[in-house]
């Protein structure tokens, strides 16, 4: 492929929004099919029930790792100037932002790109829920939010470079990044067997992973072949939510980029995922699922995501492909918060209405 003369002909701002489309595409239908989310992955293990949903999670993160890990190795991919990696970073944030992130999802019931997912699939609740997300995201990044965005980040900071990459910390290479994916390909595939998986399990898991990774190649490919400075950068949700928020409402000329192309991609994927599936249906509120509880979701997500630079799959996902320390911290942030959201929202919901229904049955005992 001729990178060069595409980006000559369309310019490095149409070419990454393309790409960006074309991987969201992947991203959502994939996503929508295997029902990737780190929720539900997060639920199931802290309740002890290793199941299809914390495997297809498993299955796509340990995808993700190998495939940008085999890459790298390959010569076909360099990730140093990444900004997870590059820039400073902050360790208070990301531990703080994993945590309310963490909190938020569960709260939410589904992390940023599974929102997206899910509004494409007729459900109303995520619709609200991601739209609070994004503006609570540029409230953090550039708004009222910002203050204490920044003082939380300033607690303690860790310089870019070695210092911010995992492997250099514990001074091994990518060919131990790559076999610690493998380990955990490893444990998903056992998970995944265990369950039963069908097709679209296997598929989409591994293909929901494989994304990520050409999302790194992606823009790496780019970046080396242009005439203009590019950064590069895989995918992520939080960024582009509150970008195409600010599009929306303030610049609409703002030149094209990776994540603006990405948005729409993702939703027009899962929506053919939910159309060819036949799950797409209108949800709104109901039941223990009140709005309150939706829209403090989603701002803790929201603050959540810019305080730890990056969502589930943003930090988590792509952050913990090229293992970037902050990116891991914020990954256990989120599975910490998640438990603590489950422990102090869900089961407490869940203790009385068991036991009103065993009060019944027992009434109605003969």
């Amino acid at each position: 492929m001729d990178w060069a003369a595409w980006i000559e002909r369309w310019g490095e701002a149409n070419v990454l929004a393309v790409g960006g489309l074309v991987l969201g595409l992947a991203f959502g239908f994939f996503a929508q099919r295997s029902k990737f989310c780190l929720r539900a992955a997060v639920i199931e293990f802290w309740h002890r029930r290793f199941g299809d949903k914390l495997a297809v999670w498993l299955l796509a993160f340990a995808t993700a790792v190998v495939a940008v890990q085999g890459l790298i190795l390959a010569g076909a991919l360099e990730v140093s100037t990444a900004r997870q990696l590059s820039a400073r970073g902050s360790l208070s944030g990301a531990l703080v932002g994993g945590l309310l992130f963490g909190l938020g999802m569960v709260m939410t019931r589904g992390c940023a790109s599974r929102l997206l997912v899910l509004s494409a699939n007729g459900n109303l609740r995520a619709l609200l829920s991601g739209l609070i997300f994004a503006v609570t995201a540029q409230a953090s990044l550039g708004g009222i939010l910002a203050p204490w965005r920044e003082a939380i980040s300033a607690w303690w900071v860790v310089e870019g470079g070695p210092s911010r990459d995992l492997l250099a910390l514990l001074g091994v290479g990518h060919g131990m990044g790559l076999a610690f994916g493998l380990v955990w390909m490893a444990a998903a595939l056992h998970f995944a067997v265990r369950s039963g998986w069908g097709f679209w399990k296997w598929a989409g898991g591994a293909a929901t992973g494989l994304t990520v990774a050409l999302a790194w190649w992606f823009s790496y490919q780019v970046m080396a072949h242009s005439f203009e400075p590019v950064q590069i950068q895989g995918l992520t949700f939080s960024g582009p939510s509150a970008e195409w928020l600010m599009r929306v409402l303030a610049e609409p000329g703002k030149p094209w980029s990776f994540g603006l192309g990405l948005m729409p991609g993702v939703f027009l994927g899962s929506l053919a995922g939910a159309l060819l599936g036949r799950e797409w249906k209108l949800e709104g509120f109901g039941g223990a699922y009140t709005m309150p509880r939706y829209i403090v979701g989603a701002v803790l997500m929201g603050f959540g995501s810019m305080l730890a630079g990056g969502c589930a799959v943003g930090a988590g996902v792509t952050g913990g492909a090229i293992f970037a320390l902050t990116a891991w911290v914020t990954l256990v942030g989120m599975w910490v918060g998640g438990g603590l959201a489950d422990w102090l929202v869900d089961r407490p919901r869940a203790a009385p209405s068991a036991g009103t229904l065993a009060a019944s049955a027992s009434s109605h005992a003969p």
